[in-house]
């Protein structure tokens, strides 16, 4: 049986990390959790539980007192690998795929609580082989001893433009302009923050997919992940 690793993706938002995580997955038959699903289920809870102000802010010591009440996990078909966030027994899927959520997982990722209720069911899952997980604190915090840890990154502009296209399609109106001011925001809150920021692991790959296409980013990790598995 060929041996398996861990395999950790960081880097910035609208870099594709879960689209190249979901790919490998498929490939590779291993396990993806994708992290960021897990922050925007809080914020989701957040949200239906009247835990925000009327400025879209979370109120922290409101979402903290609920935190016990909430229950996220992934479940993997078995057949086709793929895994479904659930929301205290209940699959929310595009639910949680909306500008405002994802301001609202931005938010709560700033909470130390929140942080140590998610690492807790993130390192769950990687107490076996064969786990590629995606966010932007695992090769740190969550996963630093996984065999291959990958840093994704691309030029602020073309990220914008991928994110803008993505929401396009979706029906989501909103501005190019919009888009790039929001992603500004996030890298800055992502690497400020003081819980658990973004940084890149010393021993990790840099990935600046800036002008790659999705297949050549994957043969590029994959390339990665054989050699590794022959040493």
């Amino acid at each position: 049986m060929e041996r398996k690793i861990n395999i950790a993706i960081d880097g910035f938002s609208s870099c594709g990390k879960s689209t190249l995580a979901k790919s490998l997955a498929k490939k590779l038959k291993y396990r993806y959790v994708d992290t960021g699903a897990m922050y925007r289920a809080i914020g989701l809870y957040a949200l239906e539980n009247q835990l925000i102000d009327q400025q879209d802010q979370v109120v922290n010591e409101a979402l903290i007192e609920h935190l016990k009440q909430v229950q996220v996990e992934f479940r993997v078909d078995p057949i086709s690998h793929k895994s479904k966030v659930f929301l205290n027994g209940r699959s929310i899927g595009d639910q949680i795929r909306t500008i405002q959520i994802a301001d609202l997982a931005s938010q709560v990722s700033k909470l130390r609580q929140v942080r140590d209720k998610l690492q807790v069911l993130q390192r769950v899952f990687v107490q076996e082989k064969g786990v590629i997980m995606d966010g932007r604190d695992i090769g740190t915090v969550v996963m630093p001893q996984a065999e291959l840890k990958i840093f994704m990154t691309a030029d602020h502009e073309v990220r914008a433009l991928r994110r803008f296209k993505e929401l396009e399609e979706r029906g989501k109106p909103i501005s190019l302009d919009q888009v790039k001011q929001r992603q500004r925001k996030r890298d800055q809150d992502d690497v400020q923050r003081a819980e658990d920021p973004l940084i890149q692991a010393e021993d990790a790959i840099v990935l600046d997919n800036s002008f790659m296409s999705p297949e050549e980013q994957l043969n590029f990790v994959l390339d990665k992940v054989h050699a590794l598995i022959e040493q």
